[in-house]
């Protein structure tokens, strides 16, 4: 048996791992939930960090902690959110519902360290915590977790995803093929417009994801229990949310109600709802990748995607688009963790949310999930994709559809009777229109061309074409 110490607190004695640098609170939740051995994530804990110096700093400037222990405090706090003491941190995700036990395991390490660096007693309630509560430090660990991963890891990658996209869309803006709508053969386009499209999706996923997190900026510490502020300076908010901008560089306020912000998790829920968005994003372009690559003989055979792997134990010479899976079920994920954030928004009682640990472990997981498919469809598949010419050009000369490009001169039944017999036949448009209108090859060609018939509008050598 490892060797361990006695702690105390106030419902009595308990043995501690003896080189541990959490308390008797943390003891007792390690014990209680001993469920899924996950463990708070890492933008949580920078959370807490963050927010127990930024505390300490404020309650220092207002007097309520001696100079020396609010500095102490502060380092072992800024220490927790480097990441220095993670392994310390071992609660599990399924607890006390307004995490209480992973606050007050970041009280207890950052009281234990605090000691060690500035030779005082540090409390890890009456110092360490002081001004706070779990139900409105949570809550804004939450926010200010989502705001710095937004910031730092999902919207640049996004940035980077859109930016690979229109590169491969000004490389391939003249590049013809046929549209599809209902997985059926339509009128063409572009492979630049089709990867337009992908670049505007990601850039509106952009802006809908900043929208939401910069109503996540206003946070609700210093409403301590219930959203009055009991037993915090009336000037704390204030303080600690500067102090807050100051040390992520995010613009954190004190919320307007902060009641609001610890009764419920609506903030939460919008970013997850954008995020659900996001995946329903990253779901269609890797399904169309796959649509696209398909083959390489009987499918579309339109790209060929980087050959990562061999993509059968049984089958020589396989490969599979794996890149577009692996991110298909990212998304998959994603929109159950949107399911689950909703439920767990809603479970809030009166003046308290109690799944918050659920809604930050799954919060921040989705953005990391989010912010990795991204960088790895862009990076593994996009940017590496060959186009086959070939095939698209095959493809259009067989496309029935062109001759919608003739509605204006000879009307809709007679071009759909010469769509029918082109199609029947094998034959390429060109041949059965000439055969069928009478008109000259020159302004069929003309009339057909697959290039002039993406840019819209009435084609050019037609009746009111110009």
């Amino acid at each position: 048996m490892s060797a361990t110490r006695i702690e105390r607190d106030s419902m009595g004695e308990l043995a501690v791992p003896a080189e541990a640098l959490w308390g008797a609170q943390t003891q007792r939740a390690i014990e209680n939930f001993p469920i899924s051995g996950w463990r708070m994530p890492r933008g949580f804990l920078r959370a807490l960090g963050l927010i127990k110096a930024a505390a300490a700093e404020a309650n220092a400037g207002l007097g309520l902690l001696d100079p020396g222990r609010g500095a102490a405090i502060r380092e072992a706090a800024l220490k927790v959110a480097a990441g220095e003491f993670d392994a310390e941190f071992p609660v599990d995700v399924f607890q006390t519902g307004s995490g209480t036990s992973s606050n007050m395991n970041a009280n207890e390490v950052i009281a234990r360290v605090a000691h060690s660096l500035g030779g005082m007693a540090v409390h890890p309630n009456d110092h360490v915590n002081l001004g706070q509560s779990s139900n409105d430090v949570v809550p804004t660990a939450i926010q200010v977790g989502a705001c710095l991963g937004l910031r730092e890891r999902l919207l640049p990658a996004l940035a980077h995803l859109r930016e690979t996209i229109a590169r491969r869309a000004h490389e391939h803006r003249g590049t013809v093929k046929t549209g599809r709508t209902h997985l059926m053969d339509a009128m063409p386009l572009t492979l630049g417009q089709e990867l337009s499209a992908w670049a505007s999706q990601v850039e509106q996923v952009e802006e809908r994801l900043g929208d939401a997190g910069r109503r996540l900026r206003a946070l609700p510490l210093g409403g301590t229990a219930v959203g009055t502020g009991i037993n915090a300076h009336p000037q704390f908010a204030e303080r600690a949310c500067a102090g807050l901008a100051r040390l992520s560089g995010l613009p954190f306020t004190p919320a307007a109600n902060p009641f609001a912000g610890i009764a419920a998790q609506d903030g939460a829920v919008e970013l997850s709802g954008q995020l659900n968005g996001l995946a329903v994003v990253l779901m269609k372009l890797s399904n169309d990748l796959r649509w696209m690559n398909s083959g390489p003989l009987a499918g579309l055979g339109e790209i060929e995607l980087p050959a990562l792997q061999p993509g059968s134990s049984i089958m020589p010479g396989k490969v599979n688009p794996v890149i577009p899976e692996a991110v298909a079920m990212v998304a998959a994920q994603m929109m159950g963790m949107h399911a689950t954030i909703s439920v767990a928004g809603q479970s809030g009682n009166f003046q308290l949310n109690v799944m918050l640990p659920l809604i930050a472990h799954t919060l921040l997981w989705a953005i990391e999930l989010g912010a990795s498919a991204a960088r790895l469809l862009a990076d593994r598949a996009i940017a590496g994709f060959a186009v086959r010419e070939d095939r698209l050009r095959a493809a259009l000369a067989r496309n029935p559809i062109l001759v919608t490009a003739l509605n204006p001169l000879i009307g809709y039944e007679k071009a759909a009777a010469i769509a029918k017999k082109a199609y029947a036949s094998g034959r390429p448009i060109l041949e059965v229109a000439v055969e069928e209108t009478g008109l000259d090859r020159e302004r069929l060609e003309k009339a057909l061309d697959p290039l002039a018939l993406t840019r819209g509008g009435i084609v050019e050598g037609l009746p009111g074409g110009g």
